[in-house]
């Protein structure tokens, strides 16, 4: 589904958002920006915990679902049911698959066929867009 044409159970307007976040969770979150490979502390985060959407507060991922890709973006195995959705991403002359926030459907980063087992999942998620409370 396109997440454009979705109406989320959590909404802002664009001014709202915009207060809301920094400029580069705006550019990142809802302008389907990249954040620069390496460049947030939440890549290095190791302690127990969960990660949850910069947007709305909605939890996310565990920290025992978290490994190290190599790619300088935090990656998970797996995210918490019901979480996030995933739409086409045919930007830049790729096809890709979108992971958006389930409750406001801010861009959250890519999944890739490439992870670990059990799931061989690999969430490639802009650490900007994350949150993290530990436990």
């Amino acid at each position: 589904m396109d997440d454009q044409a979705r109406t989320y159970p959590v909404t802002y307007t664009d001014a709202e958002w915009r207060q809301r976040l920094t400029p580069e969770q705006y550019r990142v979150m809802r302008a389907h920006g990249t954040e620069r490979p390496g460049s947030c502390a939440l890549l290095q985060e190791k302690r127990p915990g969960s990660f949850s959407c910069a947007g709305c507060g909605q939890p996310l991922f565990r920290s025992n679902r978290k490994f190290e890709s190599g790619t300088g973006w935090p990656s998970f195995d797996d995210p918490l049911e019901g979480a996030v959705e995933t739409t086409t991403d045919r930007s830049y002359g790729m096809v890709r698959t979108e992971v958006h926030c389930a409750r406001c459907g801010s861009h959250l980063g890519h999944v890739f066929p490439d992870g670990p087992p059990p799931s061989f999942q690999r969430y490639c998620i802009n650490g900007v867009a994350m949150d993290f409370h530990p436990d």
